[in-house]
């Protein structure tokens, strides 16, 4: 009864000490990027309606690779600072006994570097066929912390009896996913799209909140364990797009993500006195209905507006909040979310081309919650990006962007 008492009361401490953070924190959409390549990244991901490069187009919407006015080959990077930081405070007095004797607040930031994020798209349209082939190799979604012991921050604080939190946090999230798309011609407007999609998925956390804490040795204060040593994971879904041109310079897009379902997570984790525990987390990724439009009539000018619908309600490890009888996190909580992406692209000459995009996106993560997402920081509202796109000869193109 004392173990079990000293641990919900060190729970509370660490959920007070953190609900008033992340304010400060950004990342992607959710999960996912918003994007793939950089000139859809600098169209802010608008593509649903507006192929103009093959890793857009497979990426968000499959049926658009009929629209790409040749076969091409696409190859890309994009390196993201995933620097961030997590504030937390808690009142005097607050946990009561006149514990803590002062109020305490701090902010740390996260030393997590840079990531590379590949991007790959390849589109071939056979000559005398409605059919177009296309093949998607991306980053689609991810997130990283390396958050220090802090001892003027409560929530990393090193843990009971020698403080009030966890101490330190570290985690690293990347899901590379591979899409074989084929696009069909119906006629000379509408056009369909499908592709399975198979994801390689590779998750780290420590602590491991999802995990029960255990009292292995005895000192009435159990901790949670650490899944870092993990394996690769698989998982799949698809998609299915449809694309609607006009004669009046209007052109439309929607398509569909189905979840990505993924095998079970597994580790091998240790207790306090160092005895083997296997870890499980079932961590899934939303489905994501999108809608588009594009207008090409003014000259040299693209205009285009995707609006999305992330189901983070619906998704395992997401759906769930709050902990079991064994003060294991069953889930992050998260919001299911309304996202709009807006580009712009102005063919300056005929060697080159400038863009500007712009994406807002709610929170997913509702205020009640903060304390389960202290290693899961992808919170962002406003992004910008820009771009431009210089055709070197008439089969190589160098494009760069920038995202902020």
């Amino acid at each position: 009864m004392v173990a079990r008492k000293t641990h919900s009361s060190w729970l509370a401490i660490a959920a007070l000490a953190v609900m008033a953070t992340t304010s400060s924190v950004s990342a992607q959409q959710g999960l996912y990027l918003s994007g793939a390549g950089p000139i859809n990244r600098s169209m802010g991901g608008a593509s649903t309606a507006a192929p103009i490069d093959s890793a857009g187009a497979l990426y968000w919407n499959p049926a658009t690779i009929v629209g790409l006015e040749r076969s091409e080959m696409e190859f890309g990077v994009e390196l993201l600072n995933g620097d961030t930081r997590l504030g937390s405070s808690i009142d005097a007095g607050s946990l009561g006994g006149g514990f803590p004797p002062i109020d305490l607040a701090g902010t740390t930031e996260s030393h997590a570097g840079w990531f590379a994020i590949p991007s790959f798209g390849f589109v071939f349209k056979p000559e005398c066929s409605s059919l177009t082939y296309g093949l998607g190799i991306y980053g689609v979604a991810g997130f990283g912390t390396n958050y220090r012991q802090d001892n003027s921050n409560p929530i990393v604080t090193p843990p009971p009896p020698g403080g009030l939190g966890v101490g330190a946090m570290y985690s690293r999230y990347q899901v590379l996913q591979v899409a074989p798309s084929v696009a069909y011609q119906v006629n000379e407007h509408l056009s369909v799209g499908f592709a399975p999609t198979f994801n390689l998925a590779d998750l780290s956390v420590d602590p491991a909140f999802f995990a029960s804490p255990d009292d292995a040795n005895g000192d009435t204060f159990p901790t949670y364990p650490s899944a870092t040593h993990g394996r690769t994971n698989w998982g799949m879904g698809c998609q299915l797009g449809l694309y609607y041109t006009t004669d009046c310079c209007w052109n439309f897009g929607a398509s569909i993500k189905s979840p990505q379902w993924f095998n079970e997570f597994r580790w091998y984790g240790s207790d306090e006195l160092g005895g083997h525990r296997q870890l499980t987390f079932d961590l899934d990724l939303p489905l994501i209905l999108s809608l588009g439009t594009s207008y090409t009539g003014c000259e040299r000018w693209l205009f285009a507006a995707d609006f999305r619908y992330y189901d983070y309600e619906n998704t395992d490890g997401f759906r769930s909040t709050g902990y079991d009888a064994t003060g294991a996190v069953v889930g992050l909580g998260w919001d299911s979310i309304f996202a709009v992406a807006l580009g712009a692209q102005y063919q300056w000459s005929e060697c080159i081309s400038l863009r500007i995009g712009y994406n807002w996106n709610e929170n997913p993560i509702p205020d009640r919650n903060a304390f389960f997402n202290p290693v899961s920081p992808t919170i962002i509202e406003h992004t910008i990006y820009l771009g431009a796109s210089y055709n070197i000869t008439d089969a190589w193109t160098l494009s760069v962007a920038y995202v902020h």
